[in-house]
């Protein structure tokens, strides 16, 4: 009977001993340069960095080691099909692919995030999302940390009262965080689109549910009242003035400009509104 289980028991014992790593150079996140390290893993977390003495399980000498990038605003469902055009999923637009081959694509592009560096990500947000944390998250597929919105609230949601409810089934069904469309797309001018008492809603639910709320909002009007709202960060504003980044600062209120993606798409000529809808 032993012999049934011993595999299982070998991953649990390698997974209970330390990962010692061997380091050159370590940038620690808290603007310090280490040098010559170890950094010590258990079950899966660091527990110790000191200076390198041990016998490494892992060698990076001569290679640089930081923590792992956060990206605060991804869409790992929204991909390239296989004819190079922008698809955010079957169902949506002139999709040609099936839900299966939708749901490759984003496995797909969570892995490259991955091995690009990034050990956390926030997708603001789509159904596949939730399916696609749990599924990380018990390593059956390869990807970052996710953290999911799973779907979004804007101006047709409904009644503050429709909102706050929607909240609500939000947060039962998995959602980490809450997303709303404050305004409208930068493609028909970024004006403010859900009302004051909306946004009210949407965002102190979301508190009173223990999540935070993160908002597209391109206009100031917009932006400001998100900012009264209670609500965590401004995505994109485009259209912020002075006086409304001084009331985010104020209020601790985080901006998410998403600057990298924009001027990718400006510094390659791209056409933003037809290939990447902001």
């Amino acid at each position: 009977m032993l012999a049934k289980f011993l595999p299982v028991l070998l991953v649990a014992a390698a997974m209970a001993q330390p990962v010692v790593v061997r380091t050159s150079t370590i940038i620690d996140g808290k603007g310090h340069v280490l040098k010559n390290k170890e950094i010590v893993i258990q079950g899966g977390r660091i527990t110790g960095i000191a200076d390198a003495k041990q016998k490494p399980t892992i060698d990076l000498t001569g290679l640089t080691v930081m923590p792992g990038w956060i990206d605060t605003h991804v869409h790992p469902t929204w991909y390239f099909n296989r004819d190079g055009r922008l698809e955010q999923g079957p169902g949506r637009g002139n999709s040609k692919t099936t839900p299966q081959q939708a749901a490759l694509f984003a496995a797909g592009n969570l892995h490259a995030t991955l091995m690009g560096g990034f050990t956390t990500v926030q997708s603001v947000g789509a159904e596949l999302d939730a399916d696609l944390r749990d599924e990380i998250a018990k390593g059956h597929l390869a990807g970052p940390r996710l953290i999911t919105s799973l779907r979004s609230i804007n101006e047709n949601t409904g009644t503050p009262e429709q909102i706050r409810a929607f909240v609500r089934k939000m947060k039962a069904d998995g959602a980490d965080v809450v997303k709303l469309f404050a305004t409208a797309s930068i493609r028909d001018g970024g004006k403010m689109t859900m009302t004051p008492e909306q946004i009210d809603a949407a965002c102190g639910e979301a508190k009173a549910q223990g999540l935070r709320a993160v908002v597209h909002a391109h206009s100031a009007d917009g932006a400001r009242a998100s900012v009264m709202a209670g609500c965590t960060s401004i995505e994109h504003g485009t259209f912020l003035d002075d006086a409304v980044l001084e009331l985010m600062a104020q209020r601790g209120v985080f901006f998410d400009p998403n600057f990298l993606v924009l001027h990718n798409y400006l510094d390659n000529n791209l056409p933003i509104a037809v290939t990447f809808p902001l």
